[in-house]
């Protein structure tokens, strides 16, 4: 649905995205991922079509996006992270708008617009004028005009961005039932977002493509991956989980519960209940760490910024 080839964009002497690949299948909610600056937003407009690439391709179900834009958009539904909505029209006023660009008229524009409407649960006030919105029911109106045309590829930039938590989860729940239809392409800082919502994330940082993957296996990257945390009573703890072979650190926090990190990922549940078995320990409470994505992601770029003040 989406493939995209060595994109690199630069501005003057600054060069925004840097040798970018990837390729996305229908069905897929892909998290873009990345710092400010990182390169989310200028690679999501390459894909749009609203800037060219200084070198690199991007394909749109097989149209290539450069040379024929207007065919490669009427399968793309775009959300900018700053919604392009005019304040002194109504909800149906604008999305009518969009619809007569989009090249619908009479009986299909007007269910085209009360589709949007519906499916963005705008029916409240599709007829209130845009400036006396709240900034939820605007981020779903900017979303409602990007679903007018029923597209193959949702492009959604910072869709969840100012929202209340209500309205996260109102938003969120409408990507992901409509996430089986189509791709879905969202390009955020927020990692909630990801784990969320997205059963792919590719991280960007500095330009280029760092890690690419499912949030799960991201998580996996984490060094709390499969810890430990316990809270228990007994002699000894710290000293006899540390003989454990598969357990490399043993801390004690500052509330008094002990954390045990595995070396290499390894499951270690099992070992550290047949020691609280084993010693008879007074356990009240444990929990095994799934795993933390922004642990990875802090790495990741990181690395990828030290590397590349090195290089510079």
């Amino acid at each position: 649905m989406i493939k995209a080839n060595g994109l690199v964009k630069d501005f003057g002497r600054r060069r925004a995205v840097d040798g970018v690949s990837f390729e996305v299948e229908k069905g897929t909610v892909l998290g873009f991922l990345g710092p400010n600056g990182a390169g989310k937003t200028t690679t999501i407009r390459m894909v749009a079509g609203f800037l060219t690439p200084s070198s690199g391709t991007v394909h749109v179900k097989g149209i290539d996006v450069a040379q024929n834009p207007v065919a490669a958009q009427q399968s793309i539904g775009y959300m900018p992270e700053t919604a392009p909505l005019y304040g002194d029209m109504t909800v149906s006023t604008f999305l009518r708008f969009i619809a007569e660009v989009r090249g619908f008229t009479g009986a299909e524009r007007t269910s085209r617009v009360d589709y949007a409407l519906d499916r963005c649960f705008l029916q409240p006030v599709r007829n209130q004028t845009i400036d006396t919105l709240s900034k939820g029911y605007r981020q779903r109106t900017c979303l409602a005009q990007a679903l007018l045309h029923d597209p193959d590829i949702l492009l959604l930039d910072e869709p969840t961005e100012g929202l209340d938590p209500n309205q996260k989860q109102v938003v969120r729940d409408m990507i992901r039932e409509m996430a089986a239809e189509r791709v879905v392409m969202i390009s955020t800082h927020v990692l909630e977002e990801v784990e969320a919502i997205c059963t792919r994330a590719i991280i960007i940082s500095n330009g280029r493509v760092v890690a690419d993957d499912t949030p799960s296996a991201l998580k996996a990257r984490s060094s709390k991956f499969n810890a430990v945390t316990l809270s228990a009573e007994g002699k000894g703890i710290v000293q006899t989980l540390e003989k454990i072979p598969d357990i490399g650190i043993v801390q004690t926090l500052e509330d008094g519960k002990i954390i045990a990190f595995p070396k290499e990922g390894k499951s270690i549940a099992a070992e550290v209940l047949g020691a609280v078995r084993k010693h008879q320990w007074k356990l009240s409470d444990i929990k095994v760490d799934e795993g933390r994505l922004d642990d990875v992601f802090r790495q990741i770029t990181i690395t990828e910024d030290t590397h590349k003040k090195e290089v510079a």
